[in-house]
């Protein structure tokens, strides 16, 4: 290796132009997948407490702030319901009601912007009235095989609706393949399937249990014996390595930031794509020193997300994608 003074890495960072030539990494607009809280009724946006700058959109706010975002480079949307507590149940059956919220919002999206691509999340928690991701027994502990059963009729209810990809988040054993073949017996072979391979039990998820309104059901109940141990790190890899044999078109880890190892060893190990998801702790930790004025809005904003692109993400999901194209677009 050349030295000094006949290499001088400085050279490569001298001007912006230069840098910019010399970056390894790059944010663009098709990085980028925005979680939204969708809500019953019309013309209704509600604040979130704990996410300052995140609102839960009733479908005609959301279509419209979605064809501004689509105009702004948008591809994709995932989408997350708002359940009024008369529809949640100990069976979760409106998970799989073909007039469901979800289900409603899939098909007024894809009849106004056809092109947007929507991706469904595949799990309990907004539907039961215990806050856990599945069915339970009557001991409090959630039942594998019997919740993979539903999530198979909610799946094939989004691809019915037209939804482009479905993203199991329960961190059920064996759903995967479950969900596939559910899929392709109802001859839905082209949606795809983003599993939430590597989804921790983390204290990061507060704030969206507070959005979508499950943190009063769940109460003092964890998710722990069946979300992984914040602890391993081999262990996400093998959950990856079972979801793509069984039939995974993209993986997913969760969080995003205090996981970027994760990130980085999923990226290494496998060919499937690999997203993250920035998370509602995230947004609220970040948010909360831009308020503050400890961090700079746009340059916290965009530092933050491209580690994920540096730690090897095809995708991220971020609260802050309507912001980030706003910066992409100046």
């Amino acid at each position: 290796m050349q030295k000094y003074p006949l290499t001088r890495k400085r050279r490569l960072r001298y001007t912006q132009s230069i840098r910019d030539l010399a970056a390894e990494n790059t944010l663009n607009s098709s990085d980028l997948i925005w979680p939204v809280f969708v809500l019953e009724g019309e013309n209704r946006r509600e604040s979130i407490k704990s996410m300052p700058g995140v609102y839960r959109l009733s479908q005609d706010l959301l279509i419209e702030k979605l064809a501004k975002l689509y105009s702004m480079g948008l591809k994709a949307v995932a989408l997350f319901p708002v359940v009024t507590a008369e529809k949640k149940s100990e069976q979760a059956e409106e998970a799989y009601n073909s007039d469901g919220l979800v289900q409603r919002s899939i098909r007024k999206i894809k009849s106004e912007l056809p092109e947007i691509l929507v991706i469904s999340d595949i799990a309990l928690d907004p539907f039961t009235i215990h806050g856990q991701d599945g069915l339970i027994d009557e001991s409090g502990y959630v039942l594998n095989d019997e919740t993979v059963e539903v999530l198979c009729k909610q799946a094939v209810s989004h691809a019915r609706a037209g939804v482009d990809i479905v993203a199991p988040s329960d961190m059920m054993d064996g759903r995967i393949l479950k969900v596939r073949e559910a899929l392709e017996s109802n001859g839905y072979i082209n949606t795809s399937i983003l599993a939430y391979s590597a989804k921790y039990a983390s204290c990061f998820y507060g704030p969206f249990r507070d959005a979508v309104g499950s943190s009063g059901n769940l109460g003092k109940s964890t998710k722990e014996n069946y979300q992984m141990n914040p602890a391993n790190g081999k262990e996400a890899l093998d959950e990856i390595a079972m979801d793509i044999d069984e039939g995974a078109d993209m993986v997913m880890v969760k969080p995003g930031l205090p996981y970027l190892d994760i990130i980085k060893s999923a990226s290494e190990t496998f060919n499937t794509p690999v997203f993250a998801y920035q998370v509602s702790g995230e947004y609220a930790m970040l948010q909360s020193a831009i308020d503050n004025g400890f961090l700079d809005e746009k340059k916290a904003i965009l530092e933050s997300l491209l580690c994920f692109k540096r730690a090897g993400c095809d995708a991220i999901l971020t609260y802050y994608a309507d912001r980030v194209l706003e910066y992409l677009n100046e």
